[in-house]
């Protein structure tokens, strides 16, 4: 079968042209990231000189960074389809905290009079119920809209009210604490992490799931005849994504334990601490470990499944895909329910989190959510939007909230900030929709 040539190769390209086309890399991606790049170094710059001290780019920081960021990063994966197929989804935040307040309940008041206190169960069941209460919230709405002609907009806005009111209902606006230890875990902190010696069998296992992917994909472009790329991009774009995560394993396993808590472990293990100190590093926190397994489900779900191509089909439109056979309503009520499912696991990491179930959780969250998912590139046109660029929207998101926190800048600034980057990147998505017909 004769090779097509790749597109690097045409003579009338510049060098920098030619380096893109070669290694394929998405542009807006990579706007992206030197988006995010400038964020952290002038916040760490503005830190260091105004307060003496850089405290943007520590590990201890970043590693609070990507704890904090798991949540808003998980729901941003769903509302790509949502956003996707044309529709918005604004209950997120407030089905996040009826969620956990249902948790709550369930693993403080109910399961330990029931299973008895410090059950191993409790904070499964706790679990199960809290992504299956979310996934019958999600299919519910996505039933108002397909099959009752309820616009998402109406229908999520006042899912916004009602649950957020049905949450202070359930539990009189109480707080409900403590949460099992177990389900705690999952929101990180030290405990809550997987250890240096963790961490580096997941970056082993993710360094080896790189290099069979692309030695897979070049396998499948050679036998279909598709144009390879030059073999010097393909160990260049290899060598980069390995990097990274090579680089993030030594960022989190640099961040040790709080002196008080290792002095606790060190005491419960019959363990001595040595004059300078014990070093036990946090490693990959299980909120991040738990955002990258659904951002790895959801891109190959989109990129490699019936159910993607019909997502992207149905965005692009709707019409159309109804009449090539594609049961749109029923799709809407599925996007909508793994919407919920997802919004039920952010419940979990949050509520973990906070070791509390609050009235307060996930307030102003579905702004987050949307923000996070229009900046990483979903169109609101529709059709159009990766669950990679989600994540980074919600990085990026999270980096400017975590920045001007360490700043001084108060809520009032924190919001104004957020505004203008949202209508900006909504902007740009316009210029760049033009530039690309």
């Amino acid at each position: 079968m004769t090779q097509t040539p790749h597109a690097s190769t045409d003579p009338g390209l510049g060098p920098v042209a030619r380096f893109l086309k070669a290694t394929e890399i998405d542009t807006r991606m990579l706007g992206m990231v030197g988006a995010l790049l400038a964020i952290w170094v002038g916040f760490h710059l503005y830190g260091a000189l105004v307060n003496g001290n850089g405290a943007f780019l520590t590990p201890r920081n970043l590693w609070n960074l990507s704890v904090q960021t798991a949540s808003v990063g998980i729901m941003a994966c769903g509302m790509v389809l949502i956003i996707i197929t044309r529709h918005i989804d604004l209950s997120v935040g407030s089905v996040l905290g009826f969620t956990a307040m249902i948790m709550g309940i369930v693993q403080v008041w109910i399961l330990p009079q029931s299973l008895g206190l410090g059950h191993p169960l409790i904070w499964v069941v706790t679990c199960l119920v809290g992504m299956v209460v979310g996934t019958v919230i999600g299919a519910f709405h996505g039933w108002l809209v397909a099959y009752r002609g309820i616009p998402a907009f109406i229908v999520t806005l006042g899912g916004l009210l009602i649950w957020r009111g049905a949450a202070y209902l359930l539990a009189g606006g109480e707080t409900i604490s403590p949460v099992d230890s177990t389900f705690a875990l999952l929101g990180g902190g030290p405990l809550g992490a997987v250890g240096a010696m963790g961490s580096w069998i997941v970056c082993a296992i993710a360094v080896a799931a790189i290099l069979w992917m692309n030695l897979s994909s070049r396998k499948a472009r050679r036998a279909h005849g598709f144009p390879l790329r030059p073999l010097w991009a393909e160990v260049t774009m290899t060598a980069l994504t390995c990097g990274l995560v090579i680089g993030a394993t030594l960022v989190v396993n640099a961040y040790p334990w709080p002196k008080g808590i290792v002095t606790q472990y060190a005491a419960a293990n019959n363990l001595t601490v040595p004059p300078e100190g014990l070093f036990i590093s946090h490693g990959f926190a299980i909120p991040l470990l738990i955002m990258v397994a659904v951002a790895i489900g959801m891109t190959v779900m989109m990129g490699r499944t019936r159910f993607g191509r019909y997502v992207y089909a149905i965005g692009g439109n709707p019409d159309a895909a109804e009449l090539s056979g594609i049961n749109t309503r029923m799709m809407t009520v599925k996007i909508f329910a793994l919407m919920g499912f997802l919004t039920g696991l952010s419940a979990i990491v949050a509520s973990a989190r906070q070791t509390s179930a609050t009235i307060s959780l996930g307030q102003l969250d579905e702004l987050y959510v949307i923000a996070a998912a229009v900046i990483g590139g979903t169109s609101l046109a529709g059709g159009v939007g990766k669950i990679y660029g989600a994540i980074l929207g919600a990085l990026v998101m999270q980096s400017l909230k975590s920045g001007m926190v360490l700043i001084g800048f108060d809520a009032a600034i924190q919001n104004i900030v957020v505004g203008i980057v949202l209508v900006l990147a909504v902007y740009v998505d316009i210029l760049y929709r033009k530039r690309a017909k």
